[in-house]
């Protein structure tokens, strides 16, 4: 394939792509849709100077279009793009605990969290066992439970407080705001 540009096949079928012996033809110069052997419905589309384009292909007969195909291409990737930008990008914030966290850090990281909720990101927050910590496990669910029992007015708890290798971890969600 050295050398040889693959050209990316049309997403849709056009003009003498479409395959069906009739379609359902629709258009902006049409007032109402109308089922047309497709040859005439091509024909019509040449008489137009405009494309004949296959929208639904699965639907009985197959729904066509009379338009401009790179204008109707065009326009699909602008859709596509502002459906993208318009999309909600979860943000995810981190905060780190030691097993044997004193109020005066707690409170300073909770509050932290506070911002971050209110801000819609979500919040991981974890215990980091060093060497022979582990053994104080119960101390850390106990300190990721009170953190989520702390912010249960601005979060709900995605995922209860978890041991991983070292790390263990809660996952809270802002609330949806009403």
């Amino acid at each position: 394939m050295r050398g040889r540009r693959v050209e990316k096949e049309n997403p849709h079928r056009i003009n003498g792509e479409i395959t069906a012996p009739q379609v359902r033809v629709v258009g902006e110069n049409i007032e109402a849709p109308v089922v047309l052997p497709i040859r005439e419905a091509i024909k019509l589309a040449d008489e137009m100077e405009l494309d004949l384009v296959e929208i639904s292909p699965k639907a009985d007969p197959p729904v066509c279009r009379i338009v401009d195909y790179q204008k109707f291409l065009y326009q699909q990737k602008k859709k596509a793009k502002e459906i993208k930008a318009k999309a909600v990008k979860v943000v995810v914030k981190e905060i780190r605990f030691g097993p044997q966290t004193d109020d005066h850090d707690y409170n300073f990281k909770l509050r932290h969290a506070e911002n971050f909720l209110k801000e819609g990101a979500k919040v991981k927050a974890y215990v980091f066992f060093r060497g022979r910590s582990i053994v104080f496990k119960e101390q850390g669910e106990i300190l990721l439970l009170r953190f989520a029992t702390d912010l249960e007015e601005l979060a709900k708890v995605e995922m209860m407080p978890k041991l991983e290798g070292k790390r263990m971890s809660i996952m809270l969600a802002p609330k949806p705001k009403k």
